[in-house]
């Protein structure tokens, strides 16, 4: 089994309100880079911050790490069109960073690297792979995709509350900047994200479709951007048993019910439990993000769920003795190796 994280950027985290991913605009440009590094090695290696919100909740990277310390999780960061560099090895499939999704040809990327995903995960031969994504303003992308296939589910957010009106605000300009009925890119899902979405997506997407094909269990790690990656892979013609793997601060928030029996998903939600208030926040700010709803579904099969906390407090306890925080201005890289 692996665990494979997408990471990637899009300019539709710039647009105000959409999301907490970063404590400000130009630092979530930062965060899947340093979200790479924490859930790979569970320290900084070129970034120089940890990501938080702007009310300051850690990344759920953290929790994704300590499950990977508890289980031994073989960990593969994808390049899904990351804008800063980062410290963890990354397979790349040519994918760029995304544009504002209201241009005209927001991920020009996305044919090219939704089939080279899907040619690498035809080739893994693993038996399970589990995928997750960070990529801040990708709920809202991840909503635009959705209305070009047609598809009519709604998205969560990263914020205390969902500014799904603005979102479907900028779904409708993504669809007319790129001259697209609603529902136009139906059975199409590179188009779909190269015209509405964002680069991660197309990554994702193509990653489960080749591994399905390839017979390999697939569980796409995360919420509702998870959500628009599964509409791609049934889209692409994918009707294989697919799991949709999230934690039950985003269930608690968006009904994921209909989706889930519309696109034939095996739904997974796990609480964790979080007693402590840095990790209890993600009920209301984060939610999910860098696989951790995926995560805590395989700690809690492995009867390891109870020990996720304390070792997700380990991990931030000690890159705070590092000196490493939220509260830099990004554009340093750490000088720390793996």
């Amino acid at each position: 089994m692996r665990l494979m994280l997408v990471a990637g950027t899009t300019r539709t985290a710039a647009v105000d309100g959409i999301s907490a991913a970063g404590a400000t605009p130009e630092l979530r440009w930062h965060t899947p880079s340093a979200d790479a590094e924490l859930v790979r090695y569970g320290r900084l290696v070129r970034s120089s911050f940890v990501p938080v919100s702007p009310t300051g909740c850690p990344t759920p990277a953290l929790v994704t790490r300590a499950v990977v310390e508890l289980l031994g999780l073989d960990v593969v960061v994808c390049d899904g069109g990351l804008a800063k560099p980062t410290g963890a090895p990354t397979v790349g499939f040519g994918a760029k960073p995304g544009h504002d999704v209201r241009d005209p040809d927001p991920v020009p990327t996305a044919p090219g690297a939704f089939a080279a995903a899907k040619a690498f995960a035809e080739r893994l031969n693993e038996d399970h792979l589990v995928v997750g994504e960070t990529i801040p303003g990708g709920t809202t992308t991840a909503l635009a995709t959705m209305r070009a296939l047609g598809e009519p589910y709604p998205v969560s957010s990263s914020l205390s509350d969902n500014p799904l009106a603005r979102k479907e605000e900028l779904a409708e300009a993504a669809l007319a900047a790129s001259d697209l009925a609603p529902g136009e890119s139906a059975h199409h899902p590179e188009l779909a994200v190269r015209f509405a979405g964002d680069p991660v997506l197309a990554v994702v997407s193509g990653l489960a479709v080749g591994a399905l094909e390839s017979g390999t269990r697939v569980t796409l790690a995360g919420g509702t951007q998870m959500v628009a990656a599964s509409a791609l892979v049934r889209h692409a013609g994918s009707v294989a048993p697919l799991e949709l793997a999230t934690t039950s601060y985003v269930a608690d928030h968006v009904d994921l019910a209909p989706a889930a029996r519309d696109l034939d998903l095996d739904r997974t939600v796990t609480d964790p439990g979080f007693a402590d208030e840095r990790l209890s926040e993600y009920a209301t700010v984060g939610r999910e993000g860098a696989a951790m709803g995926g995560a805590l579904a395989l700690a809690q099969r492995a009867g390891a769920l109870d020990a996720v906390e304390g070792r997700a407090l380990a991990l931030l306890d000690s890159l705070v003795g590092d000196g490493v925080s939220g509260d830099t201005d990004g554009d340093r890289e750490g000088t720390r190796g793996p």
